[in-house]
């Protein structure tokens, strides 16, 4: 996606064969000889949304998306877990022949960039609008009671969860979800109909190969962290807005997760919503690149 609503055509998605017959699908963004940034999409959509186009182009940023397996262009995996999705991420990596770089995790994509930087392949992290480890205790206490029931139904029965929760979504249900969990603003920034329809494409992407994908990344994000942020030594931004109503990102902003990254900086813009990743995309990916001239002047706590 561009800095604005308007929708340039997403890049063609590209794919490699893994060892078990998998194929894991990608698109990369932005200027083919850019510096390498990952970027780990959000909750059931594929590498069809991406964003900062014209921030892309501005800062030299080759923005790298992995489909995670069974959304997108990656086939279903089974035995999907955080460590099977670093090992396809690290099969890109050598394929581009790109050494690890920073990554950026948007809403439920930012435990999977955590498991990234645990792995060794994620030199830095943004984590925008992130989705907190909602199993720990300290977060589990702040969660509204749905939230707190999923969190609870995940850890005493997933593959019971699994298979009830692949019965109520879909690529519709799933955008009408994130309206109703989301601020006006932010509802009015995902309506705008050029995004509405880059959104909705990818949202189709991620449940054409059926829900299983996106259900596997709801029960992998909703249980304790393999990787904890303690364990994290890569320095993390942890960007979030004041004005984000989802539930399901993080109940306190990020302070906790703050306080848990050993390197970590905390910028809460009050204005902002869920759609930060979008609205403050050349200040996401210039942090990223170490760019101080192109980070933004909004109040930050």
């Amino acid at each position: 996606m561009a800095d604005g609503p308007a929708a340039p055509p997403a890049p063609p998605i590209e794919r490699l064969a893994r060892p078990d017959g998998r194929h894991v699908g990608w698109r990369a963004w932005g200027p083919p000889a850019g510096t390498p940034v990952l970027f780990c999409a959000g909750a059931a959509t594929s590498s069809a949304l991406g964003f900062g186009q014209v921030a892309l182009a501005a800062l030299g940023v080759r923005l790298i998306c992995v489909d995670r397996a069974g959304l997108g262009g990656s086939s279903p995996d089974p035995a999907k877990s955080f460590a099977r999705w670093c090992d396809d991420v690290a099969a890109v990596l050598a394929r581009l022949a790109i050494a690890p770089a920073p990554a950026i995790g948007f809403s439920q994509g930012a435990p999977f960039a955590v498991a990234l930087a645990g792995a060794g392949l994620a030199t830095r992290l943004a984590l925008v609008a992130g989705q907190d480890e909602l199993a720990h205790p300290t977060v589990r206490a702040r969660l509204i009671p749905p939230v707190a029931a999923m969190v609870d139904a995940i850890a005493a029965d997933v593959a019971g969860f699994e298979a009830d929760f692949a019965t109520r979504v879909d690529a519709a249900g799933m955008f009408e979800l994130v309206m109703a969990m989301s601020g006006p603003a932010d509802r009015a920034y995902y309506q705008a109909p050029a995004f509405a329809a880059a959104y909705r494409a990818a949202l189709d992407e991620g449940f054409a190969q059926g829900p299983a994908g996106y259900v596997r990344d709801v029960t992998l994000a909703m249980r304790p962290w393999p990787v904890p942020p303690e364990a994290i030594a890569a320095p993390v931004a942890l960007w979030y807005g004041g004005a984000d109503a989802s539930p399901v990102h993080s109940p306190d902003g990020g302070a906790t997760l703050a306080a848990r990254f050993p390197r970590a900086t905390r910028r809460l813009l009050p204005d902002e919503g869920g759609a930060i990743l979008w609205t403050q995309a050349r200040a996401i990916l210039a942090d990223c690149v170490d760019d101080p001239a192109a980070r933004p002047a909004a109040p930050m706590r």
